[in-house]
């Protein structure tokens, strides 16, 4: 009982602590610098086991080819062999395989494009259908609560997002009112996220309270069901003992 008295007690705490989350202008000056540069498909570095479509219409060799990256980082092409392109955007993978190509060719001209995303990854966490999400570079931070699946429960007033520490960066946290956001049409908060960036979805006051209360009473629910299981066992084998010898069960009408 002390440990349930204890988790009852900080339940003020982490409300006052909740409500107080407030996003300052910092972290979102920060959050936004991040992404003055243009963050899309066109930036992205393709890692493993991404997929990147080729068009080349003059050289029938590659041309309309569709590629997932290997582990070992490369491609394998018919007249260029393999191709290590790992860590590159879909524009210089057109250019390197313009330079290969150029001791075939007379200027061979190249387009690549990015056709499965599964190397990069953010993740949601909370009150919502938590787990990993295949990073597109176009992702924000509305897209990412919508399509989590929030509920009631789901406290979107106070989403918070964690970038996590990249070399000399330290960890970078925002806290976002998503409601505020939908209900005012102000997306000056809907932030794009990058890749490992986390989206935390807490529960409601409410509904935290009712979480711990189910933690409590957790241990009770076995006991009960070892008190209760006897009592239906005799039950119902005394149905289908009465049925087997022709008596019926005992709720039900007898006909003569």
């Amino acid at each position: 009982m002390r440990h349930a008295a204890e988790r009852w007690a900080v339940v003020p705490a982490a409300v006052t602590l909740l409500c107080g989350c407030a996003p300052k202008n910092a972290d979102i000056l920060h959050f936004l610098r991040e992404h003055e540069h243009e963050v899309s498909a066109i930036e992205y570095r393709v890692g493993i086991p991404d997929a990147v479509g080729i068009s080349a219409p003059r050289i029938l060799e590659i041309d309309g080819e569709v590629q997932r990256i290997q582990p070992d980082g490369k491609i394998n092409l018919r007249l260029l062999g393999e191709v290590k392109i790992v860590g590159m955007t879909a524009k210089e993978i057109a250019a390197k395989l313009e330079v290969l190509l150029s001791r075939y060719y007379v200027d061979p001209k190249v387009s690549v494009r990015l056709v499965a995303y599964a190397s990069k990854k953010y993740y949601v966490y909370g009150q919502a259908q938590s787990g990993a999400r295949v990073y597109t570079g176009r992702d924000t931070l509305l897209d990412a609560v919508l399509a989590s699946g929030v509920d009631y429960l789901s406290w979107t007033s106070q989403v918070k997002v964690v970038r996590p520490a990249h070399g000399e960066t330290p960890v970078r946290t925002l806290h976002v009112n998503v409601d505020k956001m939908i209900h005012s049409g102000d997306w000056s908060q809907n932030v794009l996220l990058e890749p490992d960036d986390i989206v935390y979805i807490p529960a409601t006051p409410l509904a935290w309270i009712g979480l711990r209360l189910r933690e409590v009473l957790f241990p009770v629910g076995p006991v009960v069901q070892a008190y209760t299981a006897p009592a239906e066992v005799i039950y119902a084998n005394d149905v289908y003992d009465r049925e087997a010898r022709g008596y019926g069960s005992p709720y039900r009408a007898r006909t003569y």
